[in-house]
């Protein structure tokens, strides 16, 4: 089979053909990033639909067609034109903490981790879905007309080019609206948030007829560009995970059912059409390759190449540490208040030692993500990772040793497009079979003092509050 795969993401739309043969890219396009007020991260709703018309364009006759989403993020549209009347308000975006704070203190967060599995957090739909009702007089106003639809990014696109208003499990899973246990919408979640359900898109499995896209090819899967990763990286038994670094390093670890884990997020790996949900642990640090580019766009090192190697001992042996919580720390703590910050500088810090601890940073946070799901999903196979900085070498093998987990990296660099793929072409009644192949990284022994050093430093982080302005 041949299958289209479309990865709509946080900073571009790509299309991939995938096939028995192996992944070729079709089509790319970066799109608009804005940040309006503080804590603000949009899309233009209409650049993004733009950019996957031109990528259905592009490509050539296929079998089926796949789409992959950011999850968390989301918008309001017009059902009459069909027309967003918002920006998409991207997972970043984290102009709705207030009004998680406020829930939390009113005892809320029980609701939330009880049906929906989810802390109160920005990161998720709920809340940014229910402050487009409570700010936006134009979502008001076609509500009371029964014209408001509201969604995230899949269900806006999936309503455009198909004319279908629907999501799959595994998006519904990251909106806080969601009760896991019965796969439905749940009024009281809905409520808590302000949200009206019938404003919602209807949940369909994740792989099968989901409609006729232009040009007419059939749309047969829709999921979480993660989830896809991980469908990619062969995940298929309990105890399978992977780690992928693209803006944000977000870990997902298969489960038998589901599983609540403090600091963790529960949520539907996929729902294939006719078969029963698989279930996954899911906990994610905001800034991973942002923190890189960041770094990079400070000064700090020129080319990536620069950090591929270091001439001078790791920077946590010198008592310097980075916490790369730019935008937050997200699983296992949930502050969205924490700060990124740089610890134990000193007159003989360089600009590449700096730029060594923000990688460090990085895997020391996502130890503590691979430490907060042990519990529930322990096991010693290698863990397979992708996305950019899994091209770094020196990252890796100081990944490895910080987890104490050999690390599979994989040959194939597009394990989303091939998860996408995979399940498009499960949804149209074929396969897409690929023997992943790689390289495998075993781990070294690091001294205890390396975890204690960056604990010490992610707690000064979270106990620092600046001054109301």
């Amino acid at each position: 089979m041949r299958a289209l795969a479309i990865d709509q993401g946080t900073t571009s739309t790509r299309a991939l053909l995938v096939d028995d043969e192996g992944i070729r890219q079709i089509h790319a396009i970066e799109h608009r990033q804005f940040y309006p007020a503080a804590n603000h991260v949009e899309h233009d709703a209409e650049e993004l639909v733009k950019n996957l018309q031109a990528c259905l364009a592009a490509a050539p006759e296929v079998d089926c067609v796949g789409l992959a989403n950011q999850g968390e993020s989301c918008l309001a549209w017009d059902a009459a034109t069909g027309k967003a009347i918002t920006p998409v308000i991207v997972w970043q975006d984290a102009r709705t903490t207030d009004i998680c704070e406020r829930l939390k203190s009113e005892g809320k967060e029980a609701l939330t981790l009880s049906r929906a599995g989810l802390p109160l957090d920005p990161y998720f739909s709920g809340s940014k879905l229910g402050w487009i009702l409570a700010n936006v007089p134009e979502a008001r106003g076609l509500l009371a007309a029964k014209r408001l639809r509201l969604g995230t990014t899949d269900a806006f696109f999936r309503d455009r080019l198909t004319g279908v208003f629907a999501t799959d499990p595994s998006t519904a899973s990251r909106t806080s609206l969601l009760n896991l246990t019965t796969g439905h919408w749940d009024a009281d979640l809905c409520r808590l948030f302000g949200v009206p359900p019938e404003a919602l898109p209807e949940i369909r499995p994740t792989t099968g007829d989901l409609g006729v896209l232009p040009g007419g090819r059939e749309l047969t899967a829709s999921m979480v560009d993660q989830q896809a990763a991980l469908y990619g990286h062969g995940a298929r038994k309990p105890g399978d995970s992977k780690i992928t670094f693209g803006t944000g390093a977000f870990a997902l670890c298969l489960t038998g059912a589901l599983m609540s884990v403090p600091g963790v997020l529960p949520t539907i790996a996929w729902a294939e059409s006719g078969k029963r949900p698989v279930y996954a642990l899911d906990g994610g640090v905001y800034a991973a390759s942002s923190a890189v580019n960041w770094a990079r766009q400070l000064g700090l090192f020129t080319r990536f190449d620069d950090i591929n190697h270091f001439d001078a001992a790791p920077a946590i042996t010198r008592g310097l540490a980075f916490v790369p919580s730019l935008a937050g720390l997200a699983c296992p703590h949930w502050d969205r208040s924490a700060k990124g910050a740089w610890m134990g500088l000193a007159l003989d810090t360089k600009p590449i030692d700096l730029a060594q601890a923000v990688l460090e940073g990085v895997a020391f946070r996502m130890l503590e993500v691979m430490d907060a799901m042990a519990n529930a999903a322990p096991g010693s196979a290698p863990i397979g990772i992708d996305g950019g900085m899994s091209r770094n070498p020196w990252f890796c093998q100081f990944l490895a040793d910080v987890l104490s987990r050999p690390l599979r990296i994989s040959d194939e660099p597009e394990l989303t497009a091939l998860g996408c793929g995979q399940l498009a072409a499960t949804g149209a009644g074929g396969a897409i079979e690929r023997s992943l192949s790689g390289r495998l990284l075993e781990p070294r022994a690091v001294p205890r003092e390396w975890y204690e050093t960056f604990r010490s430093a992610r707690l000064a982080v979270q106990s620092y509050r600046p001054a109301n302005p």
